[in-house]
C-alpha cells in the first residue's frame, strides 16, 4: 500500500479557533484554547497517523500587528510555516467580510498556494452570515477548497480531513505511530498552567505572563513539577495570587488535573510568581521561556 505524507499549516487571526480545530481533529486536547486572542505562542507541531497517512500539522501563532518584541517572533514564526507546508488551511469567522488582517494573511500566499478556506463557527453563524462571508473571500482569492465547519460540534471536519487524505503527496512517516506533538512533557505542562491564568485571570494579566518548568521530576508514587510564573508588574503578582493566595490554588487545582491526565499518575505542583519586568521585550527573557527567534 502506498504511503503518503505531509505538512498542513494552520494559520489565521488571532482567535478564530485554529486550535480548538486541531484538538478536533487529533481527537483528544493537546493546545490550550481560550477565548482571549493570540493563545499559542509557539509553531507546534502535532502529529495526525492512519494506517498508511501521517499528517505533521503546524499551529501557528495568530498573524497580527505585533506590539512588542515576543509578538514580532510569534508573527514570524507564523509566517515562516507558510513556505514549508503541502497544505494550507486559512481558518476564518463567518463575519461576513473580509477584515484588514485575513488580507494582510492572503498577501503571503501566492496564488498557486494549496490554500483552503475554512469557515470556523458555523454553530455560531447563519446560513446568510456564511454565504456572505463565502462570497467575501472568493471575491479576494482563488482557493483550491473550501470548507464550512464547527471546531466545537465537529459539522464538517470529517470533509475536511476527508479531502486533506486525497491530497497528500507520497512520503515517508516523520514520527511514531503513538506521537501525537513534537514537543516535551515540560512545554505541555507549562502550556497547561498558562492555559489556566488564560481563564482565570483578568484582560491586563493574560498575555504578560510566562511559564517555565524548573523541576519535573518522578518521586515514584508521584511526579514533583515545580513551575516558575512570569510578569511583567508587581501588580500582576497580585492579581495572579489572589486574596490570600485563592488565585493561585485554582490555577494549581485546575492544571494539575489536566498534568495528571497527560502523565497518568498523581502530579504535585508547586507554583511561584515572580516579576520579569518587560520580559517581552527583552531578548534575553525571550530566549529563557522558550520564545528564541528562529533561525534561518
Amino acid at each position: 500500500m502506498t504511503y503518503h505524507s505531509g505538512f498542513v499549516a494552520v494559520v489565521g487571526r488571532p482567535n478564530v479557533g485554529k486550535s480548538t480545530l486541531l484538538n478536533r481533529v487529533l481527537g483528544e486536547k493537546i493546545l490550550i484554547v481560550s477565548d482571549k486572542p493570540q493563545t499559542t505562542r509557539n509553531k507546534i507541531r502535532c502529529i495526525f497517523t492512519e494506517d498508511n497517512l501521517q499528517v505533521v500539522f503546524l499551529d501557528t501563532p495568530g498573524i497580527h500587528k505585533p506590539q512588542h518584541k515576543l509578538g514580532e517572533q510569534l508573527v514570524q514564526s507564523a509566517v515562516s510555516s507558510l513556505a514549508e507546508v503541502d497544505q494550507a488551511w486559512f481558518v476564518v469567522e463567518p463575519s461576513g467580510s473580509v477584515g484588514t488582517g485575513d488580507l494582510h494573511i492572503l498577501e503571503l500566499f501566492p496564488d498557486q498556494a494549496h490554500m483552503v478556506l475554512v469557515v470556523n463557527k458555523a454553530d455560531t453563524a447563519s446560513p446568510a452570515e456564511i454565504t456572505r462571508t463565502l462570497d467575501a473571500y472568493l471575491s479576494k482569492y482563488r482557493f483550491k477548497a473550501i470548507f464550512v465547519v464547527s471546531a466545537i460540534t465537529g459539522q464538517g471536519v470529517d470533509d475536511l480531513l476527508a479531502y486533506m487524505r486525497l491530497n497528500l503527496p507520497e512520503g515517508p512517516q516523520y514520527y511514531p505511530n503513538d506521537m501525537i506533538i513534537d514537543q516535551p512533557e515540560r512545554f505541555v505542562a507549562a502550556e497547561m498552567v498558562r492555559e489556566k491564568i488564560l481563564e482565570l485571570t483578568r484582560d491586563e494579566v493574560p498575555h504578560s505572563t510566562a511559564v517555565v518548568i524548573e523541576t519535573m521530576a518522578d518521586k515514584g508514587s508521584f511526579v514533583h513539577v515545580l513551575a516558575n510564573i512570569y510578569v511583567e508588574r508587581e501588580s500582576q503578582k497580585g492579581i495572579v495570587i489572589g486574596k490570600q493566595g485563592a488565585l493561585l490554588k485554582a490555577i494549581g487545582i485546575a492544571a494539575r488535573r489536566d498534568m495528571e491526565a497527560l502523565l497518568g499518575g498523581q502530579v504535585h505542583l508547586e507554583l511561584w510568581v515572580k516579576v520579569r519586568k518587560g520580559w517581552r521585550n527583552k531578548v534575553l527573557d525571550l530566549k529563557r521561556f522558550g520564545y528564541e527567534k528562529e533561525r534561518r
